[in-house]
């Protein structure tokens, strides 16, 4: 007797994809800066990017310093209670849209890049389950969103179905993107970094992309679970789930202002133990924090390790830092950052140091250099 076909489903997946490419037609003009795509032969396998030199002309640059940044969301999107309604639904698959952006750009951004394309690859092993109407309403629209704060162009992307890959009913969220250093500006690789320089910090909305592992098994300890109230009243999902800040557009706003960063960094896994990125043996001293997002105030009362373990694993509340060699250009940072609505503050210094460490004076807490083996430069 003859056994049925088991093949992909084509219907399922053709019509995601068509709401992909509706979704990638949208952002075509957000980096019309850089250069343009022409929608004629938009939906093929390969969508060409034409790329206006003008302006890289005009500054004498010879050479185009360009990056390219692979990346996953992780489980971020797990993060959620099994009853939420449509409208909530919504909402959160639209916060999961921005903070793809966030993880993807937010890297380019260390260096100066500005996000000028970006992939996604979505695969799954159930796509009748995962390409809901709710998934995709709220997450295209959060992608596109996010495409249009940061300025780039969303060149669709994968959605395979990849039945003996993945787990039922659960998606892989990841991508690439194509990130240039604007004409006239060298990449902030971090060598001038030295001591002497000041930290500036810049606000986080939550654990942005990181950290989830620990607050997802804290969620299932709860009695209430993801639905657990924080003393503000709002969800622990929620907090969980807040869109991610993204930072290119402050990040490019320096650089415009003529204001050279020694280094940057996005404060994401390994929490601040990223403020000593650099292989050179220096000591960053933080004696003014910002203000802690109360999910990490809640998950520090209820997980081991106190304030240490908080600052090696998350945010915990700064989600960029920039170094500068003068406090004026700190305080230039600072006002930046509030034209574009984040909150920023002068947090410290960078000192000379047999060693490298970062030194959280408000709460008591040093983070040792030689449990943080990834260093730039090194």
């Amino acid at each position: 007797m003859a056994q049925a076909l088991d093949q992909v489903d084509y219907d399922t997946l053709d019509a995601a994809k068509r709401r992909f490419i509706d979704a990638a037609k949208r952002t075509l003009g957000f980096a019309s800066a850089y250069g343009t795509v022409p929608v004629s032969g938009f939906g093929g396998s390969a969508n060409a990017f034409s790329f206006n030199l003008a302006s890289f002309l005009e500054a004498g640059n010879q050479e185009l310093s360009l990056t390219l940044v692979p990346e996953g969301l992780g489980t971020a999107d797990d993060t959620r209670p099994e009853d939420l309604s449509e409208a909530e639904l919504r909402r959160f698959w639209w916060n999961i849209g921005i903070k793809i952006i966030s993880c993807l750009t937010n890297d380019a951004a260390s260096s100066g890049m500005q996000t000028v394309l970006l992939g996604l690859y979505l695969p799954s092993s159930t796509p009748e389950t995962v390409f809901t109407p709710a998934f995709l309403d709220g997450f295209l629209d959060g992608v596109v969103e996010g495409c249009k704060r940061v300025g780039c162009v969303y060149l669709s992307g994968e959605t395979p179905q990849l039945k003996t890959k993945m787990i039922a009913g659960r998606l892989d969220i990841a991508g690439s993107v194509f990130g240039v250093m604007p004409p006239g500006v060298a990449p902030i690789d971090g060598s001038r970094l030295d001591a002497g320089n000041t930290i500036v910090l810049v606000e986080s909305t939550g654990p942005h992309e990181n950290g989830f592992t620990p607050l997802r098994k804290l969620a299932e300890s709860l009695p209430d679970g993801y639905r657990t109230k924080l003393p503000s009243g709002q969800e622990l999902w929620e907090a969980m789930n807040a869109a991610s800040n993204l930072y290119t557009p402050l990040v490019q706003a320096v650089l415009r202002e003529g204001i050279r960063p020694t280094a940057m960094e996005n404060i994401t896994g390994h929490g601040w133990q990223k403020l000593m990125r650099s292989a050179k043996p220096l000591r960053y001293v933080v004696e003014t924090m910002l203000p802690v997002p109360e999910l990490f105030t809640f998950a520090e009362d209820h997980l081991e390790g106190g304030a240490a373990m908080m600052l090696s694993v998350f945010n915990y509340g700064a989600g960029f830092a920039f170094y500068t060699e003068s406090e004026q250009d700190a305080e230039k940072i600072v006002m930046l950052a509030r034209e574009h609505e984040l909150t920023a503050v002068i947090a410290g210094r960078v000192e000379a140091s047999p060693n490298r460490e970062v030194v959280v004076v408000p709460l008591g807490v040093t983070l040792k250099g030689e449990s943080f083996g990834i260093a730039r430069g090194a």
